[in-house]
């Protein structure tokens, strides 16, 4: 990156937004971070330690004029890393509005607010998620591609777990039509197709990172909306069996927060191309959730994980993605593999807790 350019980060202070600061603020000649510092992801409301020193911090709601007006009066960025959303699939189901507005209306916001002061960016990557595809691409016997669409409460009630007859593929950007199954990620999908329209009339370039599950140091231990790596961790730190949802075979791609990081230093290493264009993010390596909490209760000698056979609506089965052509265009390849992540990040966590029974999140 550039070290004469202006940055302005949404939602920065976040998990990914102070990751991404330890890599590159000290490199820009301003590392402008907006963020709302939400109880439920910064429960003291205080500038977090992850937070670069170098980094300006502006607190404000990306949601109201007002924040926008009194940011861009100082800053004229030449890009904008946009990370602010409200994440919590489960919660979107009875906190649309919640979503949608910080999501959407936040997005929108943003772009107005641009209009006003003539600003336009060099450059846009935006931090989008799995959660569009939905269900994703499902092959046939015969090798059909299907889109089974959201398993109905019905069929998840009766233990019907799976679409009979077909089997799951991993996500591709440029093959998958995003079919997004729950109200967080049909926002997510809304957010990419805003941010298209108006790059699309101006000289400025997108980029779309659909992030798959990402979990490491520095993630939120108190969210129970996020992070199961997170707390499954915690539960098998205070010696409980990890409970399982459905029949344990939910597969998940868990990419380490290290490996995104990188992913968004590799895409403003790239050269600028005018336009859109979307990548997947992820370790390229899916996993059973049996096979995450084994691992996991493994590194505590916690007790076996158990299936309760609880399911979540809106929860899709299969979500994992091909990260090929992801690595052939930005030169970026996942590193850490999900038994290396998960034994830095209990490291991390026992630097973070007094006691295996502290801060344990409400399953």
């Amino acid at each position: 990156m550039n070290t004469n350019k202006t940055v302005l980060i949404t939602g920065g202070a976040g998990f990914i937004g102070c990751a991404l600061s330890q890599e590159l603020a000290s490199s820009a000649a301003r590392w402008v971070v907006v963020d709302s510092l939400h109880p439920q992801v910064h429960p003291d409301r205080v500038r977090p330690e992850g937070l670069h020193a170098s980094a300006e911090l502006v607190t404000g709601d990306i949601t109201e004029s007002a924040t926008w007006d009194g940011v861009l009066a100082h800053v004229r960025p030449d890009i904008v890393i946009h990370l602010a959303a409200e994440t919590g699939t489960a919660q979107s189901l009875d906190e649309a509005s919640r979503h949608a507005a910080v999501n959407v209306v936040g997005t929108t916001r943003m772009l107005d607010a641009f209009g006003r002061h003539g600003i336009v960016p060099d450059r846009i990557l935006l931090s989008s998620s799995r959660a569009v595809y939905g269900e994703g691409r499902w092959l046939s016997a015969a090798g059909d591609v299907r889109y089974p669409g959201q398993r109905s409460h019905a069929q998840l009630e009766r233990a019907a777990w799976d679409f009979e007859g077909l089997t799951p593929v991993p996500a591709r950007a440029a093959d998958n039509v995003p079919v997004p199954t729950s109200v967080y990620g049909s926002t997510k999908l809304s957010q990419e197709q805003i941010l298209a329209a108006w790059v699309g009339a101006r000289d400025t370039a997108l980029t779309i990172l659909r992030l798959q599950n990402v979990y490491g140091p520095g993630q939120s231990l108190t969210n129970s909306y996020t992070g199961i790596v997170s707390l499954f961790s915690q539960l098998a730190r205070a010696g409980q069996s990890i409970p399982i949802y459905e029949d344990g075979e939910i597969t998940r791609d868990f990419v380490f927060i290290d490996d995104v990081a990188a992913a968004f230093v590799a895409t403003l290493r790239t050269a600028r191309s005018i336009g859109t264009a979307t990548f997947d993010v992820g370790s390229g390596a899916p996993s059973t959730i049996n096979e995450l909490a084994r691992a996991i209760a493994q590194y505590h000698a916690a007790p076996e994980p158990h299936i309760t056979g609880a399911f979540r609506d809106g929860d899709v089965r299969f979500a994992a993605c091909d990260v090929a052509p992801t690595s052939a265009a930005l030169n970026w390849q996942p590193r850490w593999g999900l038994d290396a992540g998960i034994a830095r990040l209990q490291e991390w966590i026992d630097a973070q807790l007094a006691s295996p029974a502290e801060m344990l999140v409400a399953g």
